[in-house]
């Protein structure tokens, strides 16, 4: 098996600022991708640009994106024009023993290329199987598959990862020796994301339960 191709491929997407936070292999892109749920989506529109948050799935290394077929944003997408895809997760408060050492512990994607309009009915259905997934696991194969009107409405886009960076930080702030006898606290303050207590729909019949899939997720 050929191995996978390594990030940072284009003078673009090579990670200049802070590089010892680089990370090069392709398995961390997807552990970020894979672990979010919105995205942000950056393109020039009418000459300026526009950044929308966006759901997002992935397989392999193509990134799936989806919205209305009548989506400005979109329309400018599938015609060709470049677009940065982003994913950041937020880990933790830095706190330092200067101001200026303050900082965040952070994982973060971003994806350079020009997006490929889906056409084929076949992988117009696996985008939205994997945007579906990504978000809520396990409902593609629950729920009611989209119809044809809801199809045609639909644009699904296709994003190569091959051109992508990673940056990650982790541990403690990095103070400069003269301030490590300061009394100031210093240290991480952890952020997570916790998913809280289901709650049905009030359309719901009575005896449905809250399947597993639902009940039993962890972030």
């Amino acid at each position: 098996m050929d191995a996978a191709p390594p990030l940072s491929p284009t003078a673009r997407s090579t990670v200049r600022r802070g590089a010892k936070r680089a990370r090069t292999d392709r398995a961390d892109l997807h552990a970020v991708l894979d672990a979010g749920l919105v995205g942000h989506l950056a393109v020039v529109l009418d000459g300026a640009p526009v950044v929308l948050p966006t759901g997002y799935g992935r397989h392999g290394d193509t990134l799936y994106l989806h919205g209305s077929t009548g989506a400005a944003t979109l329309r400018a997408a599938r015609a060709g024009a470049p677009v940065c895809f982003t994913v950041t997760h937020l880990d933790g408060v830095v706190y330092a023993r200067s101001a200026f050492h303050h900082s965040v512990n952070y994982r973060c994607a971003v994806v350079h290329g020009a997006m490929r309009p889906v056409t084929d009915p076949e992988e117009q259905v696996l985008g939205l199987r994997v945007l579906t997934e990504q978000l809520a696991p396990g409902s593609w194969d629950a729920t009611r598959r989209p119809d044809r009107k809801e199809l045609a409405a639909t644009a699904v886009l296709a994003l190569d990862l091959t051109e992508a960076s990673v940056k990650i930080r982790t541990g403690p702030p990095g103070d400069d020796e003269r301030d490590l006898s300061l009394p100031v606290w210093a240290g991480v303050l952890p952020i997570t994301s916790v998913l809280g207590r289901p709650e049905p729909c009030p359309l719901l019949p009575p005896g449905i339960a809250v399947p597993a899939r639902v009940s039993g997720r962890r972030w």
